[in-house]
């Protein structure tokens, strides 16, 4: 990415989930917490990994019409009722189990993201542009000390990633061209989907996203305006 291009950015969006926070291990800890009060025996990781599957698929319900809009709260109800059943827990009360689908408000960040998004938010406005509802968001930065000056959510517009209408719908609140915006994440899909809709775009590789012993998606050499090991390596790359 050239010097004037550099200069051309103006704000940066970024993804939530793996992408500024691990999801994976913060769940995992949720779990354990809830296993220590309640005497519980579960697979905690696998149950991370089920409750992150069903996601996606939930969301493209709502992405093809097939279900109301629904934020990710509500999807995230959704996926944990069937997950209580299919691990066999059981004796949760129902604020209990309300709490624990509130674990994702409460996902704790990489160690390079505060210090790096303090860094990058010298130069640039930064904010959330993920598929998470606005009130999940702002607690997520309440509780982990994410400095944005913006949250933004594919709530405000009534569509998911990789909508182009997201993308599109960031840029114009913000009021900026589209090419003045920099969609950040650690997931290809989401970086190409932002380049369609005429975002510039910045990977930020997070390996560690689906635990140790679990391979990155592969993303070839150039293939995104920036490539960076982590927000701290981003800002250097962006002079903030």
């Amino acid at each position: 990415m050239s010097e004037s291009d550099i200069q051309s950015v103006r704000a940066l969006v970024f993804d939530v989930f793996g992408t500024v926070v691990d999801w994976r291990a913060s769940i995992i800890r949720e779990g354990e917490l809830l296993a220590q009060a309640k005497g519980l025996v579960v697979d905690w990781a696998a149950f991370a990994d089920g409750w992150r599957d069903g996601y996606k698929p939930a969301m493209d319900r709502v992405r093809k019409g097939t279900m109301p809009w629904t934020n990710i709260d509500g999807l995230h109800r959704l996926i944990l009722d069937d997950l209580l059943v299919r691990f066999g827990i059981k004796g949760l009360a129902e604020s209990e189990i309300a709490h624990l689908n509130r674990a994702w408000h409460r996902l704790l960040p990489w160690p390079d993201t505060v210090p790096g998004l303090n860094r990058l938010r010298c130069r640039y406005v930064i904010s959330t542009l993920s598929n998470g509802n606005v009130a999940l968001l702002v607690n997520m930065a309440k509780n982990a000390g994410l400095p944005w000056d913006c949250i933004l959510s594919g709530e405000l517009f009534g569509h998911y990633k990789p909508d182009p209408e997201v993308y599109e719908g960031a840029a114009r609140l913000l009021g900026l061209a589209k090419n003045e915006v920099m969609m950040v994440a650690a997931h290809p899909s989401d970086l190409h989907a932002a380049k369609r809709a005429g975002l510039r775009t910045a990977y930020v590789h997070r390996p560690l996203e689906q635990g140790a012993g679990h391979s990155a998606e592969l993303v070839a050499p150039g293939e995104f305006d920036v490539m960076a090991t982590d927000f701290l390596d981003l800002a250097v790359k962006l002079r903030a």
